[in-house]
């Protein structure tokens, strides 16, 4: 929102234009001592750049500000301009902002939270370049809203793999990008060591977090949400949620090799085993790919039927299988195949997964946790789905994973300072 020159000149032209907004005026003038004929104006301390103020609410500890309407900030004095604006809550969150091309005003443009107090930072200079500083605090109240927009942090808390990216399931859909951008903005993700990392929008419920490459070995992340009172639309606003801590433990990647028939299992970037395996024949290929190991099942019954086999067919079958890692939510898994021992090492001969000796089975069991990593490669199989059958997250590169992030416009993240303050167009 910019200031045309004919409003500016007068009071009642620029009320008009501020309605709406939570008004600071600021006389830029306003207790202003001459500068010596001998000083330059950048050579003082700045002065107060606002002794009046007009305030439609109340500022440094006055009645609560309607967290709906947003903040101008006006220079009355046009003898002197706005240079900067910051406006920062308790929580260490920005108010994005536009200033005016001729400093006239400054407006906020994200929304307020509730119940926060907020520090605002007014820089301005005088005609003679000479500069001015305000610092005020205010507080905003709770809105009459008729819904909270709350977020529950996954993976159970725990230790896990290097691979398991994070999850953040919504109560309500988002689908305005500028809606989700705000909500992005308030999920927080901390580790230690500290890594890169993104978030993904996977549907309008739901986010996934993952780093550029793996998680450190032996890692800390926490994961929390400062959506707290803030306005994502007119009607919701982010609830209290929880906050997550987990660890990732050894790094673990084994790579399942279709065409040379073996499974080589790295460990901190050691090979520590190689196994003779088998993989799914013509017409069942393994899926290539990244996989994200989502649990383990000492036993568990493997029925045709599951995968869409006719019972009774040539290909059906009907097992009770030992020590298997589950790799998709399909039914895909690393398991015990005594009865393909023969081919393990020379032929692939499964309906999909990945079969080996029922001691090499029990020894990969043992060895690998949930978030560990198992990659399948030279098979004639598609790619694994990057969501929607387990955690294919990986599959993406990190140019495509950061194009499923609000805060991107396709070639750079867009941070919180870069955000702070724009200039309007002139």
């Amino acid at each position: 929102m910019r200031q045309t020159e004919s409003s500016r000149g007068g009071g009642t032209g620029r009320g008009r234009t501020a309605a709406g907004c939570t008004l600071l005026v600021l006389a830029l003038g306003a207790g202003l001592t001459g500068c010596a004929a001998d000083d330059h104006p950048l050579s003082v301390e700045p002065y107060d750049a606002a002794e009046q103020i007009s305030f439609n609410g109340s500022v440094d500890g006055g009645s609560a500000v309607d967290p709906d309407r947003p903040l101008e900030v006006v220079a009355e004095d046009s003898r002197g301009r706005i240079t900067d604006v910051t406006a920062v809550d308790a929580s260490g969150r920005h108010v994005a902002g536009e200033l005016a091309a001729d400093g006239s005003r400054w407006h906020s443009t994200s929304p307020l939270a509730e119940n926060a107090r907020y520090t605002l930072r007014v820089s301005t200079e005088d005609e003679n370049g000479r500069p001015g500083r305000k610092v005020l605090t205010l507080t905003t109240g709770k809105p009459a809203t008729t819904r909270r927009l709350t977020v529950a942090f996954g993976p159970q808390t725990g230790t896990y793999g290097v691979g398991q990216p994070l999850t953040a399931e919504l109560n309500a859909p988002v689908k305005d990008r500028a809606q989700r951008a705000v909500v992005e903005r308030a999920l927080r993700v901390e580790s230690t060591p500290a890594v890169t990392g993104a978030w993904h929008w996977v549907d309008d419920r739901k986010l996934h977090y993952r780093p550029k490459d793996y998680w450190p070995a032996h890692a800390t992340v926490r994961m929390s949400s400062v959506l707290e009172g803030v306005k994502v639309n007119d009607r919701l606003r982010g609830g209290a949620s929880p906050s997550l801590t987990i660890r990732t433990g050894d790094r673990v990647i084994a790579v399942a090799d279709a065409a040379a028939h073996r499974l080589s299992v790295h460990k901190n970037g050691e090979e520590i085993k190689r196994i003779p395996i088998t993989t799914g024949k013509p017409g069942f290929e393994t899926r290539n790919g990244v996989k994200v190991v989502l649990g383990k099942e000492r036993f568990v019954r493997m029925r045709s039927t599951t995968v869409g086999i006719a019972e009774g067919s040539a290909e059906s079958y009907d097992l009770d299988v030992e020590f298997a890692v589950r790799v998709t939510w399909s039914g895909e898994y690393a398991h015990a195949a005594p009865w393909s021992v023969d081919s393990q090492g020379n032929a692939n001969v499964s309906h999909g997964c990945v079969g080996m000796s029922t001691e090499n089975a029990e020894w990969f069991f043992d060895t690998v946790r949930a978030g560990d990593l198992v990659e399948v490669v030279n098979s004639a199989g598609d790619t694994m789905e990057s969501f929607g059958n387990g955690f294919g997250d990986w599959n993406l590169t990190w140019a495509e994973w950061r194009e499923g992030s609000a805060l991107t416009d396709g070639t750079a993240q867009v941070t919180q300072e870069a955000a702070r303050l724009r200039p309007a167009a002139a």
